[in-house]
Formats: C-alpha cells, sequence, structure tokens
C-alpha cells in the first residue's frame, strides 16, 4: 500500500470531509481547506482539467494528487464520481462556525433548514449560500448537513459558508423571516442583512416550534393550484430577493 493509502485510511475513519469529485476539491482549496490527501484515477487529466477551470489552485493541485488504479479509486468513495478525483479534509471547528453565525452585525442573512429530509437538497442549499455570499447554513432536526451526499450536493462549498446543525432554540440573533404560504408576499419586503432565513421541510414544511418563534411570515409569488417549490428553488428565489433589493451581496 502507498503512502497516500495509508494516509487515505488513517483519516477515513475519523471526522476528516470527503471530497467527492474535482470541482468539490477545487472548491474546497479555494476556500482555505487544509486537505489531507487526495487521489485520482487519471492525474494528467485531473491537472488537465485544472488548467482550463482553476488555474488558481493548479499548483496546489499538482503537489496533493496522487495517481491510483480506478479499482483502488472505487474503494476508496460510495459512489465513483466523473472526474475520478477524491480527496479528504479537515472539518471545520465547530467552535469557529458558531462563532461566525453569532458574529453581529451580520452583512449577509443566516440560511435556516428546519427539520431537512432530502441529502441533496441540502447540499444544493449550501451550493446557492456560498454563492449569495450567505454567512451560514444552519440545520435542525436529525440530518446531518456534513454528510458526505451533502457535501458532494454543495461541490465543496462546506467551506465557504458556515455550515452547522442546531436546536430551533439555539438559532442566530436576527429577526426570524419564515417561508410560509400564509405568509405576507415577499415581494412587499425588504429582508434585513442580518435576517435569518427559515425554510421548511420538503414534506411538512415549517415546525410548530420554528414557525412560533418566527418575526415574520413570508410567501413566496406562486401560481394557484401549484402546491410548493424544490426547497432549494425556495432558498436561491429568497435569496436573490435579498440580494436585489440592497442585500450587501450586491456590491461583492
Amino acid at each position: 500500500m502507498t503512502d497516500p493509502l495509508i494516509r487515505w485510511r488513517e483519516h477515513a475513519g475519523t471526522a476528516a470531509v470527503l471530497l467527492d469529485g474535482f470541482h468539490a476539491l477545487k472548491h474546497a482549496l479555494r476556500f482555505g481547506a487544509e486537505v489531507l490527501v487526495a487521489v485520482a484515477t487519471d492525474r494528467r487529466a485531473a491537472l488537465a482539467l485544472a488548467e482550463e477551470l482553476a488555474g488558481d489552485v493548479r499548483d496546489r493541485l499538482d503537489a496533493l494528487i496522487t495517481e491510483v488504479p480506478e479499482q483502488t479509486y472505487a474503494s476508496l468513495v460510495p459512489r465513483p464520481h466523473p472526474t475520478g478525483v477524491a480527496a479528504l479534509a479537515v472539518r471545520p471547528s465547530r467552535e469557529a462556525n458558531l462563532r461566525t453565525l453569532a458574529r453581529t452585525p451580520r452583512t449577509a442573512p443566516v440560511v435556516v433548514l428546519d427539520d431537512p429530509r432530502n441529502l441533496g437538497n441540502a447540499g444544493a442549499v449550501i451550493r446557492l449560500a456560498a454563492g449569495f455570499g450567505a454567512t451560514g447554513v444552519v440545520t435542525t432536526g436529525t440530518l446531518d448537513p456534513w454528510h458526505p451526499t451533502v457535501v458532494r450536493g454543495g461541490a465543496g462549498l462546506h467551506f465557504a459558508t458556515a455550515v452547522e446543525r442546531l436546536g430551533v432554540d439555539e438559532l442566530p440573533a436576527g429577526p426570524l423571516f419564515a417561508l410560509d404560504p400564509e405568509g405576507e408576499d415577499i415581494r412587499g419586503t425588504k429582508l434585513p442583512d442580518d435576517a435569518v432565513l427559515a425554510f421548511g421541510s420538503e414534506r411538512s414544511g415549517l415546525s410548530a416550534g420554528l414557525r412560533a418563534c418566527a418575526d415574520h411570515l413570508l410567501a413566496l409569488p406562486m401560481r394557484p393550484q401549484v402546491s410548493s417549490y424544490n426547497l432549494a428553488t425556495s432558498v436561491a428565489m429568497t435569496l436573490y430577493h435579498w440580494s436585489a433589493t440592497g442585500g450587501a451581496s450586491t456590491a461583492s
């Protein structure tokens, strides 16, 4: 067994984060992740992809990536990625993330997913939040926002925003805007930069506990007889509304 594989086996049983695919590794490096080990089935192809799409991290990838046989790579990941690239990184400390979430004043909202159930949706939301420069994404309930499937869906952008699981009674300070069909039309509201934006689960909507804590209930515009939007779509619409009505991210 080669040295990189020994390191992989050593770290795989810890709290290390699996970066599944080239783009997850690229984003993690861009946003300061400490990458412990990285492998690829075709090192030359991975570096060519870096030349084309991620010149800013190409040299770091060159120093990190070790080529391994396809069979070995497939044994390291739950589901092989088309790029044939995988890595392990150090998970950001919970304490540091909690400090980020608690810091005030904030220049961008915190997104709260109230008891989400779909791992892929949670990953898509984290990717959106990172793209809009949100302060962080908080989940309540049992879903682990650092599950490998969530990280895969987030394309490694967990390292670009603070991602943690908290109880409803532990949410960051700030005016709590909850999305609910019975709320006021969001188009009549300007969302402040320190807003906490809460979205219910895909199946059952907001929990009673979170709904009771909300300072404001807002509804997204929706054609009659259409029952709901996908969770990530709802988050995207809300963050876009924040940014388009004067959110701090419009200046970045």
